[in-house]
């Protein structure tokens, strides 16, 4: 696919509030199915998404497309320990609305999508997620991985079946074991918190670019200069025959602050306590912001 049939089907945003210049981009990919990704881009509010519907599922962007549509109605000045928690409740109703509209359906029928989503305020981020959509961490030269998925090829690397280079062709890799809208009465999401440094960029995208592309070349991608880093890792997937949607929305951080530890071991599922934005969070509590 040419570079100008790619551009056709590209659709981006470019947004900047405060510290914060973001970027989102996304493509349907190279087999000619419709798009299933839906993201949000709001600097504004520090809130940035990314939803994949499920495949091999009724309606998946109907899907990713109540995700979006449930962040987007958040109202802005909340404090952060408040948006947190709203960010919480708009994700398990849109797990209810889901859950409610499948069961509408049919009994076999199931509309579910992957959300992973930062909220940012100062120079302290929050991740949330379930699913296998990833967020990452570019500092300097050095990219790592925020997130862990949710999918039975995680559980297999976890268990020393398979390696993280054989994850990402496994046969099996598209079944994931968490989403939004999923069977499960209550959603189970994960958390990892952080500080920033000026001249951090993050990343949040869908596995299309993530099973596309590999670390090292998402690396060399985000951290080149200039305008236009969503919009560059989406054509380079989309190049390289990406066979599922592509989307990416990249944050850059032009605050200055002091130094920062992402520990990418505590990338672990939580327990049970993290159903209902229990209090033990898979992270540490990082000063007095979001937590």
């Amino acid at each position: 696919m040419s570079s100008s049939n790619i551009a056709q089907n590209l659709a981006q945003n470019l947004a900047q509030s405060g510290s914060f210049r973001s970027q989102s981009a996304t493509h349907p990919g190279t087999t000619g199915r419709h798009n299933e990704d839906a993201c949000l881009n709001r600097p504004d509010l520090g809130l940035w998404a990314v939803a994949d519907g499920a495949g091999g599922h009724e309606s998946g962007e109907v899907a990713s497309a109540e995700v979006v549509a449930q962040l987007q109605a958040i109202e802005p000045g909340l404090s952060a320990a408040d948006m947190l928690q709203e960010v919480r409740a708009r994700l398990e109703k849109a797990h209810e609305n889901l859950r409610t509209a499948a069961s509408n359906r049919g009994a076999h029928a199931m509309m579910a999508t992957t959300a992973v989503v930062v909220m940012a305020r100062d120079d302290h981020f929050a991740c949330l997620w379930a699913g296998d959509s990833p967020a990452y961490l570019l500092r300097g030269n050095t990219l790592t991985k925020i997130t862990r998925d949710h999918s039975l090829v995680q559980e297999m690397v976890d268990g020393g079946i398979i390696s993280e280079s054989e994850a990402a062709h496994h046969p099996q890799a598209n079944i994931i074991t968490r989403a939004v809208g999923a069977d499960a009465d209550a959603l189970s999401l994960d958390k990892r918190t952080g500080q920033l440094m000026q001249g951090d960029r993050l990343l949040l995208c869908s596995d299309g670019l993530s099973k596309t592309l590999p670390p090292e070349r998402l690396a060399e991608l985000l951290a080149m200069d200039g305008e236009g880093s969503a919009e560059r890792l989406v054509m380079a997937a989309v190049e390289a025959q990406a066979a599922d949607n592509v989307t990416a929305i990249t944050i850059d951080f032009d605050g200055d602050n002091g130094s920062i530890t992402v520990d990418a071991s505590r990338g672990s599922a939580a327990s049970a306590d993290e159903h209902r934005g229990a209090a033990h969070d898979d992270a540490p509590t990082v000063g007095g912001h979001i937590s």
